[in-house]
């Protein structure tokens, strides 16, 4: 395998090229592509997993052992689940592939890095994968972003994920994983955006959500973060939710991220400025206007100021009511907060 099969880089990318790199990669492409900030990086091809896991069925099979369970069948999902990852996350890396991911880590020239899963069937328009797979965050070096590329191949075999592919009837011959390498932001505040109302899927609004630090603590409702509703055209902010946000989370000194208590000053100061604020917005209409429909982003602000995306995928939950009435602008813009923010990874 050559490099250019096993690796794919941003700059070369676009939305359509899914099937090679999964929703996450094709959506970073096509970010990078529009001309929109995104921290560059690579992304280990599903070429590379396709031959990664040849090399493991010929021994025994992976993909059949998944084909016949029962979602509901919990022991016997565990069970298989249990045996794939192990075999997944201690099989060696085809050399070429191995020298290829290395080789790519060397140009990036980063100093620290993110290993993100990116399923081939994440981010679809009709389903999404996420949060059921993994993500690593402040990588140190070379070779232990192959050993993260590995766990990312072996997380499409978490119980979750084989449960959600089961449930949903999909073909484990047209599952298959990609893993984005990108380049990591020590964030001074990061969060999430949505380009349509979540609550009652209002396309006038934006609804921003952040918090301090890493946007992990974010996606994975450690902390309940800052919210704002902002009108899409008018820019006229109609709620401001700041909550009291105890951590932060930071970067450790040996690779990975640790839960920072946070001052008593900064614990309900908003962690984004009304120019911060006006400024997604902008990058929010022009991603919506990109891609032609409503869209679920994370974003974060380097301490420089700097806004980068770190993904972009559809809206679901309200795109599929679309054959059904849609709720019309709301009165009440309180109704636009979610309550409760679920946990998310990936």
């Amino acid at each position: 395998m050559s490099a250019t099969d096993a690796i794919g880089w941003f700059a070369d990318l676009r939305i359509g090229d899914r099937p090679t790199v999964g929703g996450k990669g094709a959506s970073l492409g096509e970010l990078t592509h529009a001309g929109i900030d995104v921290p560059p990086g690579f992304v280990v091809t599903t070429a590379a997993f396709e031959q990664f896991l040849k090399a493991l069925e010929e021994r025994s099979p992976v993909r059949a052992l998944i084909e016949p369970l029962d979602e509901n069948d919990l022991d016997a999902v565990t069970a298989v689940s249990r045996t794939l990852r192990k075999r997944v996350e201690e099989e060696a890396l085809p050399p070429e592939v191995e020298q290829a991911i290395i080789d790519a880590h060397a140009r990036l020239g980063a100093t620290t890095v993110a290993v993100r899963s990116s399923a081939t069937t994440e981010d679809a328009e009709d389903a999404s994968f996420a949060g059921l797979q993994d993500t690593f965050l402040w990588v140190l070096d070379a070779q232990d972003t192959v050993h993260r590329v590995r766990e990312c191949w072996g997380s499409l075999y978490s119980v979750e994920s084989i449960t959600y592919r089961r449930k949903h009837g999909l073909p484990e011959d047209g599952v298959a994983m990609a893993v984005v390498v990108q380049t990591m932001v020590d964030a001074r505040t990061a969060g999430v955006m949505f380009t349509r109302s979540p609550t009652t899927g209002d396309k006038s609004v934006i609804t921003i959500e952040g918090a301090w630090g890493l946007g992990s603590a974010v996606v994975s409702g450690e902390v309940t973060p800052d919210r704002w509703v902002i009108g899409k055209i008018t820019g006229e902010i109609s709620v401001r939710d700041i909550s009291d946000k105890h951590i932060r989370q930071v970067p450790a000194p040996g690779g990975g991220i640790v839960d920072e208590a946070l001052e008593s000053e900064m614990r309900t100061q908003p962690c984004l400025s009304d120019d911060e604020l006006q400024t997604l917005r902008g990058v929010g209409r022009k991603i919506e206007r990109h891609y032609g429909r409503p869209q679920d982003i994370e974003w974060a602000m380097d301490k420089a100021g700097k806004l980068l995306l770190l993904q972009s995928r559809p809206e679901t939950v309200w795109s599929a009511r679309d054959a059904k009435p849609v709720t019309g602008t709301e009165a009440n813009p309180l109704k636009h907060v979610m309550t409760i923010f679920g946990g998310r990874k990936g």
